[in-house]
């Protein structure tokens, strides 16, 4: 059974093989096909085993086996075969075209193609193709002769050429019946691209005999062009905190030229921003002439960004264009109100530079402090508006709602407290709207005394180890410093007097005798300013409406002129009176009235200090 069965099989197969080369040496030389030229790359041409007539999954449907085929095309380089897999496992050659045809170079192509079987020994056909190429309107019409000539003779056969009217040409005759055309004037690419010129040619006979031809002129193009942009001046607005590469905006620039010298390319004008580099913030892009910004701008630090971009042809030599851009950097609420008075940190503890003073006596409406504040934003973003969040006595004060002014809504009663807490917020007008607090310490005080207690109970509140300590030192410091002034005064006040004593010594006797009528009390010495130091002394009453604040003059102080002399009955000391100085306490125990003395003293220095001036100043 297996022998007979292999013995079939192989009858099978020499019957296929029979039936193929039956069916291929029929085909032999009658396949053919054709194909339109400039057909692109690996376009599909036929399908060969189709066209050959073998049909071969009906064979396998029939139970007829066969063994596998390989093919191989030759002949021509513009063809090669694709062997696709059919559905029944079998190989379909397909002829595809593997190079552009031109049938101005080749109007046939003859191929040939062999197939092989895989038994042993191997069985062989061919089959030869040929192709047709279908002509393409691709090429322009083109003069067959060079020269054109009458054949008559004489007279008929004298030649006359001459252009038709209103074109930019003319004709030169070389010699005999040659003519050349030359250009008459200058042309424009720009304004005419391309001209069709009739010559006509007349002869000599009567009548005379004429024909025509049409010459198409293409102007070539030269670089007489510079990019010409849509619109001299941009301008477009950004606003800040911006995402880097955002598009601000476009620009467009165009060229009347052709080819590559109409080609238009962009770039930024170089310059500085901030002493940065103007491409650090803003590029462009070369082709499409999109402008970006490289970074987040901040409005508080650029307003406005002026740039110029350069359009550039790609010519040689290159042409090129500018155009202005300005950028506006628009305004976002993106900072707080910053408040510059009162300072940070003023109105916690018991910090003297923190407490606004006012008098208990004071009338509804008095100015006690104002709130100082800016915002760093633009516009509605930087308007301020002021408001009393919290105080300690609600409706004893109140704050301006555009100014910032602190002023009493009411008269202080005796029952309010003495030392009081005010929280003021600074709001913008921006959307959403930010804010700051200020928070403000007012003292209702009627005189020092009562100013240096409640001074005193903030100190000691704020440092319970060292009562008045820091306070104290500041006073001393302050009467040190007014004591060197005192004596730097002093000083120059000797220093005035020894000079002009030693005027007075040079002083020519005419000159001497004229200063001879001039008053005693007119001069003031060093013992006048002694008895200055100790008559004039005043009690200060210290408040914050100006209305209400006075000066106090002791008995003994009548007049604001220096005497000449001193009294007889007066001390002597420079500064001050002894017994005064003896009688301040020295206990410890008892800062604040050593307080009170070293600011008495204090005040009583800078009023010496002024009248000192005051005098000096008259002499």
């Amino acid at each position: 059974m297996c022998a007979a069965g292999r013995r079939w099989g192989r009858r099978q197969r020499a019957l296929l093989w029979a039936v193929l080369l039956a069916a291929w040496e029929a085909a032999w030389g009658q396949l053919r096909y054709s194909v339109p030229e400039e057909m692109p790359k690996g376009s599909f041409v036929g399908d060969v085993a189709n066209d050959l007539g073998l049909q071969l999954p009906e064979l396998s449907d029939r139970g007829v086996r066969w063994s596998r085929k390989s093919y191989e095309l030759s002949g021509d380089e513009h063809f090669s075969l694709a062997v696709q897999a059919g559905p029944g496992g079998d190989q379909r050659p397909e002829l595809v075209l593997a190079k552009a045809l031109d049938r101005e170079e080749a109007a046939f192509h003859e191929l040939v193609l062999r197939a092989s079987d895989g038994g042993d020994p191997a069985r062989t056909g061919t089959a030869r193709i040929r192709v047709t190429v279908v002509d393409v309107n691709d090429n322009a019409p083109v003069f067959s002769q060079a020269e054109y000539t009458d054949r008559d003779s004489g007279a008929n056969g004298a030649v006359r050429c001459s252009l038709e009217r209103d074109v930019p040409f003319r004709l030169e005759k070389s010699f005999d019946d040659y003519y050349r055309v030359v250009t008459a004037r200058e042309l424009d690419r720009e304004q005419v691209s391309e001209y069709k010129v009739t010559v006509r040619a007349a002869d000599g006979g009567s009548p005379a005999l004429q024909s025509s031809a049409v010459l198409a002129l293409r102007v070539l193009d030269v670089n007489d062009n510079a990019p010409v942009f849509a619109e001299e001046r941009y301008s477009a607005r950004l606003a800040e905190n911006n995402a880097a590469g955002a598009l601000v905006l476009r620009v467009l620039a165009t060229d009347a030229d052709a080819g590559q010298n109409a080609r238009v390319r962009y770039r930024l004008r170089e310059g500085r921003v901030r002493g940065a580099p103007l491409s650090s913030y803003v590029s462009v892009q070369a082709e499409t002439g999109a402008l970006y910004a490289l970074r987040s701008l901040d409005y508080e630090q650029v307003r406005e960004l002026q740039l110029w971009v350069v359009a550039e042809d790609g010519g040689a030599p290159a042409l090129s264009g500018n155009a202005s851009v300005r950028l506006l950097i628009a305004d976002e609420n993106d900072n707080a109100p910053r408040v510059l008075y009162p300072p940070a940190g003023a109105g916690s503890g018991g910090a003297w530079s923190g407490v606004e003073l006012a008098p208990r006596g004071s009338e509804a409406g008095a100015l006690v402090a104002k709130v100082v504040a800016v915002d760093a934003d633009a516009g509605q973003n930087a308007w301020l508006s002021y408001e009393l969040a919290k105080a300690t006595e609600p409706g004893l004060f109140r704050v301006g709602l555009h100014s910032g002014e602190v002023r009493t809504a009411r008269s202080p009663l005796a029952r309010d407290a003495a030392r009081h807490s005010l929280v003021v917020v600074v709001k913008d007008h921006g959307r959403p709207a930010l804010s700051a607090t200020a928070t403000l310490s007012v003292l209702l005080a009627d005189s020092v005394a009562e100013l240096l207690a409640e001074l005193g109970g903030a100190a000691e509140a704020a440092a319970p180890g060292e009562p008045a300590g820091g306070l104290t030192r500041w006073l001393v410091l302050a009467v040190a410093a007014v004591s060197c002034l005192f004596l730097a005064f002093l000083l120059l006040l000797l220093a005035l007097r020894l000079r002009r004593w030693r005027r007075r010594q040079l002083l020519p006797p005419a000159a001497a005798a004229a200063l001879r009528g001039v008053p005693v009390s007119h001069f003031v010495g060093i013992d006048g300013v002694r008895a200055f130091l100790h008559s004039y002394s005043h009690d200060v009453s210290l408040t914050a409406d100006s209305r209400k604040s006075h000066l106090r003059f002791s008995r003994d102080s009548c007049c604001d002129t220096l005497p000449a002399r001193p009294l007889p009955d007066e001390p002597k000391p420079l500064l001050g009176d002894e017994d005064s100085a003896a009688a301040r306490p020295s206990d410890p125990s008892a800062p604040s009235d050593l307080r009170f003395s070293m600011i008495m003293h204090v005040g009583q220095e800078m009023s010496w200090h002024s009248s000192i001036l005051s005098s000096l100043s008259r002499m």
